[in-house]
């Protein structure tokens, strides 16, 4: 299987004239991500700003993540997404697929002090059919109002449903769920994708899962898990943590956040093989990753930049509520995008089996 993350190489400088929009371009770009919060970060930092300077209109549309339905349009011949934000598992499996475009990281613009994309993006972001933006993680949070005495506090919390009870929101797919069972049951964390990728290994999660399974109710789009805290269907959730942020200091819910074990990961661009509007998009791509617009983002959802240069130009108060933050990462755990990629298709399988038991 093929596995392409570019290495660091000399890459010529762009000039300004990168970002004065395409000519000749199409005048609207259908553009898709997760909703909510994030995909309003999204549009606060690299829509409006692009709009504005090209007069390219941005369709924004929300999808629950997975390549489902980047396979059926390119399959069916009629491709109506411009540009995806995909996970780094799904970015690697669709380029080994051949549903999604290469994107050469020439084009990218350099860091402010001219160093080029190549070395100015975090390790593992560019990869040779997608464009990291952020680091983001899952985590847990729950109602402090529910828990008025002993609260939760670590991972192994969310499986102990006496001492803490209360129905538990997890996301409706393996990835993530198996891994935190594994190192609910005493995995360590360096052992986690060596224990998972044996037989014996994914039934001890299945197992673990199941001493929950009756508890949990699963979410799948990324605004839910705060919602259910809110309107108390839940007392503890999975959640991704700028939602969270979103909730607590925003909105002002009474969530409190437990960072230990989150699973940390990052998202993508990655243009649909056969997408309309090339030169358009990759113009967008360009815009949307450079050093200011990754900052930017920031300021609407705390999730860390994929660019080194953008971490300077973020708010100190913000970068303690991101998932590399130290106190935040003692007990993280990276997404094993490789495994993933890998073994998807059959632990969905399993999962969905399991679901229906």
């Amino acid at each position: 299987m093929r596995r392409v993350v570019i290495s660091a190489a000399t890459i010529a400088l762009l000039t300004a004239a990168a970002y004065a929009g395409p000519a000749g371009a199409a005048d609207t770009l259908t553009i898709v991500s997760f909703g909510g919060a994030y995909s309003k970060s999204q549009i606060e930092a690299y829509h409006k700003p692009y709009t504005a300077k090209t007069g390219i209109r941005i369709n924004s549309e929300d999808y629950n993540g997975g390549l489902a339905q980047v396979r059926a349009q390119v399959e069916a011949g009629n491709v109506i997404w411009n540009l995806v934000d995909v996970q780094l598992s799904d970015a690697i499996r669709g380029c080994d697929e051949g549903v999604l475009e290469s994107i050469d990281p020439a084009i990218l613009p350099a860091a402010p002090d001219g160093t080029p994309a190549i070395k100015d993006f975090i390790e593992s972001t560019l990869t040779e059919c997608a464009v990291g933006t952020i680091v983001w993680s899952t985590v847990f949070a729950f109602d402090a109002s529910k828990y008025a005495d002993a609260k939760p506090t670590r991972l192994a919390d969310f499986f102990d449903t006496e001492k803490f009870p209360g129905k538990r929101g997890l996301r409706k797919v393996p990835s993530v769920n198996l891994d935190w069972a594994l190192m609910a049951d005493g995995v360590p964390l360096d052992q986690v994708y060596d224990v998972l990728s044996t037989p014996e290994g994914v039934d001890r999660a299945f197992a673990k899962l199941d001493t929950i399974k009756d508890d949990v109710i699963w979410w799948e789009a990324g605004a839910q898990p705060p919602q259910m805290l809110a309107d108390g269907e839940v007392s503890i959730t999975s959640a991704y943590n700028g939602r969270l942020f979103n909730a607590v200091f925003n909105e002002k819910k009474p969530f409190e956040i437990i960072w230990d074990g989150q699973v940390w990961d990052m998202d993508l661009w990655a243009i649909p093989k056969g997408a309309k509007n090339m030169e358009s998009t990759l113009d967008f791509v360009k815009f949307s990753t450079d050093t200011q617009r990754l900052a930017d983002q920031s300021k609407w959802i705390p999730y860390g930049p994929a660019r080194k240069s953008s971490f300077p130009l973020i708010a100190a108060d913000i970068r303690l509520h991101m998932p590399t933050a130290p106190d935040n990462f003692k007990t993280a755990l990276q997404n094993d995008y490789e495994f993933w990629a890998d073994h998807t298709d059959e632990l969905n399988e399993r999962f969905a089996a399991w679901l229906a038991k």
